[in-house]
């Protein structure tokens, strides 16, 4: 690879923060899709935010609960919502549109239907059923990072491997990176997961790779590759495999 051109450089990070957080970060955008190997590093640290406004919570003593619904309203406001909106765009338009051009016509349509908020109720009740049920056992700092990162390690491999279906959106905007970027992405997620879950991290890292192949399945069929949408929704249904691994051979 040229010199002017390597596989990854300090600033990706600040871009990927840029990109996947509303975290005022001066950043620079040129890079694209080459930025996709940090991702998961964003999820990291948008997981250690929350991790710690979850920890302060129960630290003054408010039940698994309600620290569970601060943990996921942290996790909203540092992203926007730009995950959830993702997933409910996905869930409109792969299930609400008859062909490919009205299920991009219904992904780019700002309202939200039936099938996108049933599937954003369902992915808070998940999300907050799987952390409350996981702050017993402690290490609640290391799990959010850990699911953090191992969720967004599937939007640079979706990226990387699927043609952007629309042409447009974000996701267009962002580029194609290549496999290697892709590769390095999935190999900070693995370290990640490791470092912060040791051995534990296999449930959760195989459960998200068979979602990862459920979800390129599916838009393969449903639009012919991904969007920008595609990349949200694979990373809430990945965050709830990741959880639900934990919690599977937690109890």
């Amino acid at each position: 690879m040229a010199r002017s051109d390597p596989l990854a450089t300090p600033g990706d990070i600040a871009a990927a923060l840029a990109l996947l957080t509303r975290l005022p970060v001066p950043a620079d955008h040129a890079r694209g899709a080459r930025a996709s190997w940090a991702w998961p590093l964003a999820g990291a640290v948008t997981g250690a935010v929350a991790a710690v406004f979850g920890g302060v919570a129960l630290w003054l003593g408010l039940p698994a609960e309600l620290a569970a619904a601060l943990v996921l309203a942290t996790q909203i406001v540092l992203t926007g919502a730009l995950h959830e909106d993702g997933l409910a765009d996905v869930a409109d338009g792969f299930w609400g549109g008859h062909d490919v051009a009205r299920r991009l016509d219904i992904m780019k349509d700002s309202r939200v239907g039936s099938y996108g908020v049933i599937a954003l109720v369902l992915s808070l009740i998940a999300r907050w059923a799987a952390l409350a049920a996981l702050m017993p056992f402690g290490g609640l700092f290391w799990v959010l990072v850990a699911t953090g990162a191992l969720s967004r390690a599937p939007m640079a491999v979706l990226t990387a491997a699927m043609p952007n279906a629309r042409g447009a959106g974000l996701s267009q905007s962002v580029g194609r990176p290549s496999q290697a970027t892709g590769t390095l992405g999935v190999l900070v997620a693995l370290l990640a997961g490791f470092l912060c879950l040791g051995t534990s991290a296999l449930a959760p890292i195989l459960w998200v790779s068979l979602a990862t192949l459920a979800i390129a399945a599916i838009a393969k069929a449903k639009i012919g590759g991904q969007t920008g949408d595609v990349l949200g929704s694979a990373q809430q249904l990945c965050e709830i495999a990741a959880l639900g691994a934990l919690v599977a051979i937690s109890t």
